[in-house]
């Protein structure tokens, strides 16, 4: 199959990888385009994999204020040399991530970084819900598993669907600039402001 450079384009919209890399993945799946989104993610997943204990002691802090300037995120991102942190993919991350976290709200970079006492809480919550439903204490707490994966999903930043593309997670997002790249990339840290709002 011919692969026509409006293939090529979608799929880096879809990814968001290199031009080449999406040509590349096109032939190699006969112009399958979901097969060959797979095979770009399998990619940056092989190529984060490698990169990820590498330090990331260089970066770029990034903000961004919601029209009206009632909120603001400011955000923290790690690389390993100042000339990726100067590089323009790179600073677009940075300001997607910014924006993505006003729009999304996620508590923790990672569900490992969400505080146990905010999963116990959700916990005992959806444990009574269940429990006024008229389900059974032990049938409840095998339902709140799945709801707790589910919250879990949502509030963690790296699990959180793109708000620019809810076909690719922030991980998917992020795993697709260190292949691009070919550095290790990390979300530091993050703080989001709101007027009214503690």
């Amino acid at each position: 199959m011919a692969i026509t450079s409006k293939m090529v384009k979608d799929l880096r919209d879809k990814t968001q990888a290199g031009m080449m890399d999406c040509k590349k993945a096109l032939e190699k799946t006969d112009g399958d385009m979901e097969k060959a989104v797979d095979l770009l993610r399998q990619k940056g997943l092989a190529i984060a994999a490698k990169r990820a204990g590498r330090a990331t002691s260089e970066g770029v802090i990034e903000t961004y204020i919601h029209a009206g300037g009632k909120l603001g995120v400011m955000v923290e991102l790690g690389c390993e040399t100042d000339f990726v942190a100067k590089n323009d993919d790179f600073r677009e991350f940075a300001r997607d991530i910014a924006m993505h976290i006003a729009a999304a709200n996620p508590i923790a970079i990672s569900r490992e970084e969400v505080p146990a006492a905010v999963i116990a809480r959700e916990k005992d919550i959806y444990i009574q819900q269940a429990i006024d439903s008229g389900k059974p204490q032990a049938i409840a707490e095998k339902m709140v598993t799945g709801k707790i994966e589910k919250f879990l999903a949502e509030i963690a930043l790296l699990e959180q669907k793109f708000v620019k593309n809810p076909e690719i997670s922030i991980q998917d997002l992020l795993n697709a600039l260190v292949g691009k790249i070919g550095e290790n990339i990390s979300i530091k840290r993050f703080a989001r402001f709101q007027i009214g709002v503690e």
